[in-house]
């Protein structure tokens, strides 16, 4: 039996007004679509403090779980697909299957796991509904994890996601290597922190934290391959 494929793309584009259009229409368009399990059309920003400063209206994203590689493959001709790819002045794909995964996002666990840990190019996807009540005190501890993620060796790329500016976000990075994902989460004294205190300060009404094994990697993201 063939695995299910996870996909996460990244648009970039230069018309903001029509690509919030497609948001608008595309998670309607998206349902029935054959062998999609699970797909989250997002906006993107910098990750640095979770807030609206971040956003980037020039990329969007989608993350989506297919049945196989074929079914990942047909929804190139999909509509949804069409519309963001002849828009955009550029695309980042990144296919995966997933090592492991605990939480919930909308109430659901789509990344399965399916593929055997290797110390080969992994990515990692965290993503968060947060507390009302704790948006301050959550605000004022991102910013140093956030600066020491962009500094770890063996990162390669990361982006902010999110369904909404405010609230509903998370993280989607490429790692050159399983050691060095392992050394940023459980190393790093200023992430390792923040670990400690996320069930004690209660900031998360729901939470997802999953790592996949990378398949493959094509096109760029700020003109960049990772």
């Amino acid at each position: 039996m063939t695995p299910p494929l996870v996909q996460v793309d990244v648009w970039g584009v230069d018309r903001i007004g029509s690509a919030l259009a497609r948001m608008a229409t595309g998670r309607r368009a998206l349902r029935g679509t054959d062998g999609l399990r699970f797909a989250k059309l997002l906006g993107t920003g910098s990750g640095r403090t979770f807030s609206v400063r971040d956003a980037d209206p020039r990329h969007w994203a989608l993350v989506s779980v297919w049945d196989g590689p074929a079914e990942a493959d047909a929804f190139e001709r999909h509509r949804v697909s069409r519309s963001w790819t002849d828009a955009a002045t550029e695309r980042l794909r990144v296919r995966m299957t997933p090592v492991s995964s605990r939480g919930a996002w909308s109430r659901s666990s789509p990344f399965e796991p399916t593929a055997e840990p290797v110390d080969g190019p992994v990515a990692s996807l965290t993503r968060a509904r947060l507390r009302p009540t704790r948006l301050v005190r959550f605000w004022s501890a991102v910013p140093p994890v956030a600066a020491d993620l962009h500094d770890t060796p063996g990162l390669r790329l990361a982006v902010g996601i999110g369904e909404a500016p405010v609230g509903v976000q998370g993280t989607f990075s490429l790692w050159s290597s399983a050691h060095a994902l392992v050394d940023f989460a459980y190393r790093r004294p200023v992430h390792t922190e923040v670990v400690r205190r996320t069930p004690l300060d209660g900031w998360y009404a729901e939470e997802l934290f999953a790592r996949f094994r990378v398949l493959e990697v094509t096109g760029t993201h700020e003109g960049r391959e990772p």
